[in-house]
């Protein structure tokens, strides 16, 4: 009996409800937690976003810098491609002008070359002509002493 006695006091001292007992203590954790919400938004959440406001401003802040040094490289680089660009004209064109001018120096050159060895055939031929004569008479006077010696030789025994 006595075994039964405590059963029952067990059952009649549980609370009822379960899980989902609404209490005295429920709105004690609602106020709990209202508190420790207003208590972290003027603690960490304030001084926070304050934070994450004034890294947005800086940002901001230096894409619009970075943005007017673009479009100032932007045009000293357009800038200096139109300089560079008549620099390549006026290269070019120079170029053209030293090659023709070279060419017609190179011409020039060749001419008077061509002629200073066209006087040089002209005289080595004409001493060739001039030495020709005393050549060929020097080798007949050559050619009968050898032609007499070789009859000499032939006459006698």
């Amino acid at each position: 009996m006595f075994d039964n006695y405590n059963y029952i006091l067990i059952i009649s001292t549980e609370k009822t409800g379960g899980l989902f007992d609404f209490d005295g203590t429920l709105p004690v954790i609602a106020i709990q937690f209202i508190i420790f919400m207003f208590i972290l938004n003027f603690i960490l959440y304030t001084p926070l976003l304050d934070t994450i406001d004034e890294r947005n401003i800086y940002i901001s802040k230096s894409l619009s810098e970075a943005t007017n040094i673009l479009t100032k490289a932007n045009k000293l680089n357009i800038k200096y491609e139109k300089k560079t660009s008549k620099a390549r004209k006026a290269v070019a064109l120079d170029l053209l002008i030293y090659q023709k001018l070279y060419k017609d120096i190179l011409e020039e050159k060749m001419k008077s070359s061509e002629s200073v060895i066209d006087k040089f055939l002209i005289e080595t031929t004409k001493n060739f002509e001039e030495n020709k004569g005393n050549i060929l008479k020097s080798f007949d006077t050559e050619i009968y002493s050898l032609s007499k010696q070789i009859m000499k030789k032939l006459i006698t025994p």
